[in-house]
């Protein structure tokens, strides 16, 4: 069944990663808006003790609460009485609390959810992604969109959008208040609101342009962090600690000038926000005064006028630094966005079963015209025809870059064959037909430069099944020649494996991936130079033991060695990116070919050694 790829819009990204975490952010939005109504209902209730209680004015308030005010004994009662509102406020603030207390937790709770959301969602379909895909992104950028904008998104998200939604309701409901009080007044308060917010949209290109130039180089630099931490071994060994040094420092200095001249940006954006908060709260304060002494707004008023222009400017001035954020998290959705829209590597709709698969991965394979380059009109494979019998062993020698693993990689479907560039069959069955998890499952494959994970030896080996047990590792390993080393280990099976396997020599990793590729009993098994980093002796007890143990198993050989391929069925010579030999070891050490050439020139070595 074809894989369904869908392409996402900002929205519905986000609304996909907000699944199982809605009901949160809704609780923390009604949360904001309970919030809000007490913000506002404590300075009417300091307006009306400051008017009708203290003073001599009328309430001015709903009948409800003017009806149960005069109950109670009307503003005499509550003047000789002053703790009762007291403690009303107190209850309220109280309240006032609680909800926040309870919104804060709901807000942790969704943004955890959500963070978890988009770390899984991300690595699931990254571990979908064609091969290719991965060759074409660094790791590094790939890691710092997982974490640094997975991040952002996330703040932007569970705090800002949401800060967002209580900044409208605050402003909306504080206007309304004012409104009530005097409207000459409040229409000059609301003067300030679109000038912050034009001020804040200009802003918002700005900053999100420069934002989007420091996120690409903090990949970068992660780039080259990741790159010396895995490649430590060969920065040593060529001393080029300072060159490195120097490559970091440079593209640091770089990185930290760009958000230098961002935050001045910024600095700038900031600063004059603030101005025009603040000029038009000494405004409000003396147009205020002048009010309450014309007689236009009584004293109760001005203290609750004050404090609902507090509730309007503050939140408008931070829904500018909200805006301003939202460049930052809008290029980082974008990031993301690019990787949950990268196509999966898909089937066809119509690919044969597994059973068919598993049928098939027993038969001959064979290479029908093949061509294939990995950028447009550079071929690294041209016209390769070429069969390979069931349960028999070839040999392919050729000199770097000839394309020798590119044709396992096309076996393997790590590449697909182009349309029109010929096909490769196993068992009579078009690869391009199969699931690719069908096919990689009969096939094992072991490279030159093996991956090994930061597990145990035997957790390494035995990495098709948790629960294999030790014999079998043990039989897998000893077939590889590697037993022996592995139990002179002082933890033995449950040796750790450094980081990339840096705690074993390259001999120790090249058997120990043959043991693991072993442990799989593929149909089809390539050998890509996987015997370069041992001896000639250990290579020859290697290639004497597989013979033995493979069985009925299709072998391919790639190797630098004439020796490694003395004892495959068929050999094939490739030469920039065709096959220019073809037969038997016996034959083509006499054909006066490559082989014949390579052959003499490593004989003639060995005996000088000798």
């Amino acid at each position: 069944m074809r894989n369904k790829q869908k392409t996402y819009t900002k929205t519905g990204m986000l609304a996909h990663f907000l699944k199982g975490c809605t009901r949160f952010f809704v609780f923390t939005i009604l949360a904001s808006l309970l919030v809000t109504v007490f913000e506002m209902l404590i300075p009417q209730v300091i307006r009306q003790t400051v008017d009708a209680v203290i003073g001599e004015e009328e309430m001015n308030a709903p009948a409800v609460v003017v009806r149960w005010f005069t109950r109670l004994g009307g503003a005499a009662y509550f003047r000789e009485n002053l703790w009762i509102i007291a403690v009303i406020i107190i209850v309220m603030a109280a309240l006032l609390a609680l909800v926040i207390y309870l919104r804060g937790i709901s807000a942790s709770v969704s943004a955890e959810r959500l963070q978890q959301n988009i770390r899984e969602d991300l690595f699931s379909h990254i571990e979908k992604l064609p091969f290719s895909w991965h060759q074409e992104n660094k790791t590094g950028d790939i890691i710092q969109r997982c974490t640094s904008d997975a991040e952002r998104v996330r703040t932007f998200v569970s705090e800002q959008m949401i800060e967002i939604i209580r900044i409208v309701i605050m402003v909306a409901m504080s206007l309304a208040f004012m409104m009530s009080m005097n409207v000459k007044l409040t229409l000059l308060a609301a003067i300030a609101v679109p000038i912050v917010i034009v001020y804040s949209v200009v802003f918002h290109g700005k900053i999100g342009a420069g934002f989007e130039k420091c996120d690409e180089n903090e990949g970068v630099l992660s780039t080259i962090a990741q790159e010396n931490l895995t490649g430590v071994r060969v920065v040593r060994a060529f001393g080029r600690e300072e060159f490195e040094r120097e490559r970091f420092e440079k593209q640091n200095v770089y990185y930290t000038g760009l958000w230098v001249n961002l935050m001045k940006l910024m600095s700038v954006f900031w600063g004059v926000s603030d101005l025009i908060g603040g000029l038009q709260i000494l405004l409000m304060l003396v147009l205020g005064s002048v009010f309450c002494v014309q007689g236009q707004l009584s004293a109760g008023e001005f203290i609750a006028f004050l404090s609902y222009n507090g509730m309007l400017i503050w939140p408008v001035r931070q829904l500018g630094r909200v805006i301003s954020e939202m460049s930052k998290a809008g290029v980082s959705i974008d990031r993301i966005r690019y990787i949950m829209n990268s196509p999966l590597e898909e089937d066809k709709p119509d690919a044969v079963s597994k059973e068919v698969t598993d049928r098939a991965v027993k038969g001959d394979i064979v290479f029908d015209h093949v061509s294939f380059g990995y950028e447009k009109d550079q071929e690294v494979l041209k016209e390769i025809s070429c069969t390979v019998k069931a349960g028999t062993t070839l040999g392919i020698l050729g000199s770097t870059g000839s394309g020798k693993s590119t044709l396992m990689l096309l076996l393997n479907r790590l590449y697909e064959v182009p349309e029109g560039s010929g096909r490769i069959t196993v068992g009579g069955v078009d690869i391009a037909d199969m699931k690719a998890e069908d096919l990689r499952t009969n096939i094992g494959m072991v490279l030159q430069e093996p991956f090994l994970f930061s597990r145990t030896v035997g957790e390494n080996i035995g990495i098709r099944d948790r629960q294999m047990p030790l014999d079998e590792i043990r039989k897998a390993a000893k077939i590889a020649c590697v037993d022996e080393t592995i139990t002179d280990f002082k933890k033995g099976y449950d040796t750790i494996v450094g980081e990339r396997g840096v705690t074993l020599s390259g001999g120790q990793k090249q058997r120990t991936a043959i043991a693991r590729m072993l442990t799989q009993k593929a149909p089809i098994m390539i050998f890509d130079d996987s015997l370069s980093a041992v001896d000639a002796e250990t290579d020859a007890k290697i290639r004497a033991q597989l013979h033995e143990s493979l069985g009925k198993s299709t072998v391919i050989l790639i190797s630098h060695r004439v020796t490694t391929l003395m004892q495959a069925d068929k050999v094939i010579v490739m030469d920039k990116g065709r096959i220019v030999e073809e037969g038997t070891p016996e034959e083509l050490k006499t054909a006066g070919g490559l082989y014949q050439k390579i052959y003499d020139i490593q004989l003639s070595f060995s005996e000088s050694e000798a």
